[in-house]
């Protein structure tokens, strides 16, 4: 069974070493996809054994992820994760392990409560989402740390755009009849995103990356169930 790491990034120059490091104790091979980054995220990746694609202009999460699979040879299971995880990346084995063992063909990390977030109106509306339109309710609907089988990948793409990726790849993969868990994971960790001018651009972005997704998934759930 191969397995494959692909970690999306951007301006992570100072976690990515270490998030890379982590991810390859746990796959086969790990592979950075450098979405336009300012900083030395791209050097610092491939100092640590990444491979490296680089995008130059920023395509966005969801395009930069579907645009590397594209390129990247197949595997039996994908493993993605964000970059500024660090060294808290090894916890994802336990993601791994509910799809290898064959317990969920979609595994995604659920966080440990963090302080320096925002007020959690985008978390509240994608986990609303996701429940109105599959059945399915996520404590961590934003969560970027999953494992997931090729076939619930190949049904699940084109990948949504942006930050709309994970939402929606929840919806897609409940709908079409594969088994989805969360699985907690203590020690995990990332940047919090704060609640200055920044953090909040940051989810206005995600937030609408996200309408646009369910949107789209409501449109096609009312045009299926007429």
């Amino acid at each position: 069974m191969t397995t494959i790491g692909l970690i999306p990034a951007r301006d992570e120059a100072r976690r990515i070493a270490h998030t890379v490091r982590a991810v390859r104790s746990l796959v086969d091979e790990v592979t950075v996809v450098d979405d336009g980054s300012k900083d030395a995220t791209a050097a610092e990746a491939l100092g640590a054994g990444a491979t490296v694609l680089r995008i130059r202009g920023r395509a966005g999460k969801g395009r930069a992820v579907d645009g590397a699979l594209e390129r990247l040879p197949a595997a039996d299971v994908w493993l993605l994760a964000d970059g500024d995880l660090g060294k808290t990346a090894v916890g994802l084995q336990l993601l791994l392990d509910e799809v290898t063992q064959g317990r969920a063909q979609l595994a995604i990390a659920v966080f440990p409560g963090q302080v320096g977030g925002g007020f959690g109106i985008v978390k509240g509306f994608a986990a609303n989402a996701i429940h109105r339109l599959s059945g399915f309710r996520p404590r961590e609907p934003l969560s970027g740390q999953r494992a997931i089988t090729r076939e619930c990948l190949e049904f699940v793409r084109p990948l949504a755009g942006g930050f709309g990726m994970e939402t929606a790849m929840t919806i897609d993969a409940v709908r079409g009849g594969f088994r989805v868990v969360e699985v907690p994971i203590d020690d995990l960790s990332h940047r919090p995103t704060g609640r200055g001018v920044r953090g909040f651009i940051h989810r206005g972005r995600q937030g609408w990356d996200i309408l646009r997704a369910v949107a789209v998934r409501a449109l096609t759930w009312r045009t299926r169930n007429r």
